[in-house]
């Protein structure tokens, strides 16, 4: 297992950072372990994608397949758009 599956971890700076900086940004420790473990789950796939995927064409769209994904997820978590 790389380094590099962590790396989208860093992007939890943001939210902390702006906690820091403001009053607007309220983050439970639970909302940093989801995100947290969200983003784990797409850089563990896009590097099991990128060890074995090897035509440049269908990395591309498993990659762009998990971020959509992601950006599904993290929208319905944030302001609920599926009221099921």
């Amino acid at each position: 297992m790389s380094r590099r599956i962590f790396y989208p971890v860093v992007f939890l700076l943001i939210p902390l950072i702006g906690m820091l900086i403001s009053d607007q940004i309220i983050w439970s420790i639970y909302d940093f372990m989801l995100m947290g473990s969200l983003l784990l789950l797409v850089g563990f796939g896009i590097d099991r994608i990128l060890i074995h995927v090897n035509a440049y064409t269908k990395r591309f769209i498993y990659i762009s397949l998990i971020v959509l994904l992601f950006i599904f997820v993290w929208i319905e978590l944030a302001v609920g758009v599926l009221n099921i």
